[in-house]
This record gives structure tokens, C-alpha cells and sequence, in this order.
């Protein structure tokens, strides 16, 4: 696991200059995001020492200066970027196959993942632009990784670009990848717990998908309660439904990606 999310830190951080760390790490780009890296170290006893937060907190700072580059590299080229969030299997990919024959506004996609270039080249199939970000044993992008992967994409081609993180639901919330939004999405068999179990993540999205919701009636997944401890935690935050068998709710996601996207120009 990431070396510098609090996993494991304690056994990679040794000197106050971070001279054995992970070249990533934490941002702050919102008072959500503080937040959240706030709760990892109040949680985390292993990370108290004032050592260990001095280097965090360098670390965190580097990582929030190359966030905002990346955000600059987007606004100059009128490109909207969205980060998709969730655990592994809620289908991130499939929405951005099924997307890639319905849309009418030009993408790419930054994939990361730990191995394997598997998810780029299914978007790669279907004539989208994609690189591939194999992070090893990191659980989540950072805007390093990201920046990388902006040299790939052919931002004057492209309207959205989305980052499409490693899977997991606890590390990439408190890392700004240069995003302008955030979708977490969460599953159907996953449990109708989650969002209470990682309210963290789900602090950070701008949209909440519910996906593979064909598969409901095979499962006791309480939808209303998702919905509820989801405005408990953000109230503002959009909700929608999701079945890429169901075309209309695919459309549905990309009316309101259309929309902040013209909100931007």
C-alpha cells in the first residue's frame, strides 16, 4: 500500500526531508480535502509524531502546487477534467466504454491502475485516446503520476478528460490529481454501507452514481438509506442512478457532465 497515505508510512519515512519516501503525495486544494487528510492522522496513532507530520505536510504541499499546474494545463486548452473514484469492479470503465458511443463532446482518459494496461486499451478499442498510469504498489494516482499523462493526450482534441483512479476507497479521496470535479461511484452488491463506512470519499464527489442498479432485485440493497447518508454527509451533492444496460441512464450521466462542461465555457 501508498507509503505516504498512512498505510504505511511509519516504515518508509525516517529522516525529516523525506529522503526514503514516495515521490506523491497528499493535496489540499478545498477545506474537504484538509479534512480528510486530517482524519487519516487523527486516526492513524503511528502518524503523531511531529517528525512524520513535518514530512506529510511537505509532501502534501508538492503534491497541491503540481495539482494546480495540472488544473492550468486543462483551463488553458478549455478541457473539463473529471476524476472517477470508486472501489474496483463498480465499473468505471464499462460507463466510459458505453459513454465513448453516445456522446457528442470529445474525450480521453488517463487510467491508473496498479498493473496491467488492460483498462486503456478497451477505451483505446473504441477510438479514444488513453494512457496508461501503472502505479505498482501505490493505491492511488497522484498529480505527478497525472502530469505524466497530460504529455499523452491530445488536449486540443479532447473536451473532457477523465482520470480514472486506481480502485479503492479510501486513499485517492484526499489526493487532488488537478481535477475540476469528482464522480465516486459505488455498486449495487457492494452493500448498501458503504458511504457510511468511507464518508470520506463520498465528502469529496461532486456526483454520486449508483451503478449496476439491473441487478437491484438480486440483492437487499436499501437505496433510500444510500441516498440519505449521502446528503448526511454532503447535502449538495447530485445523485443518479446508473445501469449501463439502460441507455437512458447513461444519458443521464452525460447531460450532467454537458452541463458542467458549458458552465466552464
Amino acid at each position: 500500500m501508498c507509503a505516504d497515505c498512512g498505510c504505511s508510512i511509519t516504515d518508509q519515512i525516517h529522516t525529516e526531508d523525506g529522503g526514503n519516501q514516495h515521490h506523491h503525495g497528499h493535496s489540499h486544494n478545498n477545506s474537504h480535502e484538509h479534512q480528510a487528510a486530517h482524519e487519516t492522522l487523527h486516526h492513524n496513532p503511528q502518524l503523531s509524531d511531529a517528525k512524520t507530520i513535518s514530512v506529510i505536510t511537505k509532501i502534501l504541499d508538492k503534491n497541491n502546487h503540481e495539482a494546480a499546474h495540472n488544473r492550468a494545463h486543462f483551463d488553458k486548452h478549455g478541457v473539463l477534467s473529471i476524476n472517477l473514484m470508486s472501489s474496483p469492479g463498480s465499473g468505471k470503465t464499462t460507463l466510459l466504454e458505453t459513454m465513448a458511443d453516445m456522446v457528442d463532446f470529445r474525450f480521453g482518459v488517463i487510467e491508473g491502475d496498479l498493473e496491467t494496461s488492460r483498462d486503456a486499451d478497451r477505451i483505446k478499442s473504441k477510438g479514444i485516446p488513453a494512457y496508461q498510469i501503472q502505479t505498482g504498489s501505490a493505491c492511488h494516482l497522484d498529480a505527478f503520476m497525472v502530469h505524466k499523462g497530460l504529455h499523452d493526450m491530445p488536449l486540443n482534441e479532447i473536451d473532457v478528460c477523465f482520470i480514472e483512479n486506481v480502485g479503492n476507497l479510501v486513499c485517492p479521496a484526499s489526493y487532488d490529481v488537478g481535477a475540476h470535479l469528482n464522480i465516486v461511484l459505488v455498486s449495487v452488491p457492494e452493500g448498501s454501507d458503504k458511504i457510511e463506512k468511507y464518508p470520506v470519499m463520498f465528502r469529496q464527489a461532486d456526483l454520486i452514481l449508483i451503478t449496476k442498479m439491473d441487478l437491484i432485485e438480486h440483492f437487499e440493497y436499501d437505496l433510500e438509506h444510500e441516498k440519505q447518508e449521502a446528503r448526511k454527509i454532503k447535502p449538495n451533492v447530485d445523485i443518479l442512478e446508473l445501469s449501463v444496460k439502460d441507455k437512458a441512464s447513461v444519458q443521464r450521466v452525460i447531460e450532467w457532465i454537458e452541463f458542467k462542461r458549458k458552465m466552464r465555457i
